[in-house]
Order: structure tokens, then C-alpha cells, then sequence
């Protein structure tokens, strides 16, 4: 193993995505039960998503799921990737948060984006619009000063006022300098478009200005990673969020995820076809010798610190035998044994 993947960290992003004949419920409780199996296989963080009216999504309150996979767990770190900042009042996420680091002080991460709903429908009932989120930087501000106890308004965060919760922004659009502008750690994918990502990369450390939240950049890189035994296993990793995404785009809804032997099976127009075989394409995906080549290269041309690994699929003991081997593959190893 190569001294750039060791000295790299890997952590896991789940999505709660359903899947054909599950209900929500049980992806929420899938989370929770991935959360305790990476901690034990030695990863540095487990992050929860937000995503509102989504049928193929359970994750909707990623707070609440944070606080249901720390009590589950031990070690590991946790965090939201992200809370949705134009979605929230400030000081509501502030207080969140400082609840989470008061229930499992030194384990909580505060990833924060700035999307908002997807269709209008969405945004009228969370009582936002798109132009909300032109105010992410405002709103982050803000959101750190409940932290710091510099609020204007005489009102105190409690008991958020004075904890440290490391804050990460998405880096969306604009998110790479106002993260580099704030001083914070930047979260940026997807590791397809990888000359997107690195442009990105390039004008965080170009821009960033050393904050009491960090002294120098700090880069996580996003995507999916799909390690098996074959080439041919890690594609079938892929094929049920590749086919959900070329549906969506297609259909306009995002469905739960098929198994990969439906998926084979099911006709589709040239234009699905198009975006399947777009959305099987671009990820690191293959053997464990294989990749390990690939993850040198990618943390070589981003000198990025974490790796945030964002895997969906409907097999989940397959999904769990991959991130078993990329802990092999990165020196993880087991956490249980090195307690």
C-alpha cells in the first residue's frame, strides 16, 4: 500500500436510499446498522444526507439521524453531509448541533450545503425559494457566530455558545470560495468530473484565508467507490443507482433502487440508455488491485486529506463487502482488534 493512500482518511456517506420492497423505515435503520459495521472496520467518519420529498430517499432530518447512528456507535465520527443551510434558521442548525456535541462530545461533524428543494412543490412547502440560497455565505456566517457567542441580538444559542463543532461546507457552485473565504474545510465531488473537481480544489487553496475553525485547507473529495472480487462485481455495485438516476432524468421522479438483475433485464429508449451507460461510467470501480492504483492517483492530484465514500446500491451485504475491502485496500484494518 502506497504512503498517500495510508495517510489519507476514509469515511462513508449513506444516503438511506430505499430500495424495491422496503420501506423507509428500514433504510433508516439500514444507516444505522452500515454506521456500526464501518466503525468496526476502522473508518474515520460516518455522514448522514438531507433530502426532502424524495421517494427514493428516507434520510429527510439528518440531525436526527446523526443522533441515532452516534448512539449507536462508539468511536467513529459523525457527521451531516449536509444540513441544508438555506432551508434552516441559523440558529435552530446551531442549536441542533450543539445538542449532538453535548450528547457525543468530540464526534460530531457539521457539514453544511446550500441547495435547496428540488421542484417547487418542495421549496413552497419548506417556505423557501431558489434565491435563498444566494445567501449561504451570510446565513454560514451567522451560523458560526452562534458558536462563538457574537450574535448582535443579545439572544445566546444554547448550549451551542462555546462548543467547537467542526464545521465542512459542500462545495456547490460557488462553495469552494465561500469556504475558502470562511476559513472552513471544503467538501467537493463528484470524482467523475474529476477536472470540475480539481478547478474547484485549485481556487479553495488559491482563496482560503486561515480561520479560529482551521489553520490551513483541508479537502474531503466525494463519489462512489465499488470495490469486489471482479470487475464484473463492482459494476453490478453500480448498476441500481445508475439506472434510478437515468430514470430520474428521464421520468422526473428518483425511484428506490432496483436489484441489478431487474435492472438487466428491463427495456430502455436510447435516451435511458444513454444516461445508464453515463452513470455506470467515471467512478473509481473494479478490483482491489485495481483501485488501489486509481485512489493513488486521485489523492495524488488533489493532495485531498479525506475521502468521502457515497456508494449506493441495493445489495447491502455486497455494498458491505466493498467498503470491507477498501478497508483492506487503505489500511484501516479492523477497529475492533486494535481496541
Amino acid at each position: 500500500m502506497s504512503s498517500v493512500i495510508a495517510s489519507a482518511r476514509f469515511s462513508v456517506l449513506d444516503r438511506s436510499r430505499t430500495r424495491e420492497g422496503r420501506t423507509g423505515p428500514e433504510a433508516l435503520r439500514d444507516t444505522v446498522r452500515l454506521a456500526r459495521e464501518v466503525e468496526r472496520l476502522g473508518y474515520h467518519g460516518f455522514w448522514v444526507s438531507e433530502h426532502h420529498g424524495v421517494p427514493g430517499v428516507a434520510g429527510s432530518a439528518p440531525t436526527v439521524l446523526a443522533a441515532a447512528v452516534a448512539g449507536a456507535t462508539r468511536t467513529i465520527r459523525v457527521g451531516t453531509g449536509g444540513v441544508m443551510l438555506p432551508n434552516h434558521r441559523p440558529l435552530v442548525v446551531a442549536e441542533q448541533f450543539g445538542v449532538l456535541e453535548s450528547l457525543f462530545p468530540g464526534r460530531i461533524d457539521m457539514g453544511l450545503g446550500r441547495s435547496v428543494g428540488f421542484t417547487d412543490g418542495v421549496r413552497k412547502a419548506l417556505g423557501r425559494d431558489q434565491g435563498d440560497a444566494e445567501d449561504f455565505a451570510a446565513q454560514l456566517e451567522e451560523l458560526l457566530g452562534w458558536f462563538r457567542g457574537t450574535s448582535p441580538t443579545g439572544v445566546h444559542a444554547r448550549p451551542a455558545e462555546g462548543l467547537t463543532v467542526p464545521p465542512f461546507v459542500l462545495a456547490m457552485g460557488e462553495g469552494a470560495t465561500i469556504a475558502a473565504r470562511a476559513g472552513l474545510p471544503m467538501v467537493i465531488g463528484d470524482l467523475r468530473g474529476r477536472d470540475r473537481m480539481l478547478r474547484g480544489i485549485d481556487t479553495y487553496r488559491a482563496a482560503f484565508r486561515p480561520s479560529p475553525w482551521a489553520s490551513e485547507p483541508y479537502v474531503v473529495i466525494s463519489g462512489t467507490i465499488a470495490v469486489a472480487a471482479t470487475d464484473e462485481g463492482a459494476r453490478r455495485l453500480l448498476i441500481p443507482e445508475a439506472w434510478s438516476m437515468a430514470y430520474s432524468r428521464t421520468h422526473g421522479t428518483f425511484p428506490p433502487l432496483p436489484p441489478a438483475e431487474r435492472v438487466d433485464a428491463l427495456p430502455m429508449t436510447a435516451k435511458e440508455r444513454g444516461f445508464y451507460q453515463s452513470g455506470l461510467s467515471g467512478h473509481i470501480a473494479g478490483t482491489e488491485e485495481q483501485l488501489a492504483e486509481e485512489l493513488e492517483t486521485v489523492l495524488k492530484e488533489t493532495g485531498a486529506q479525506e475521502v468521502l465514500v457515497t456508494t449506493s446500491t441495493y445489495d447491502r451485504e455486497a455494498l458491505l463487502d466493498s467498503y470491507r475491502r477498501l478497508a483492506r485496500l487503505t489500511g484501516l484494518g479492523d477497529a475492533t482488534a486494535r481496541s
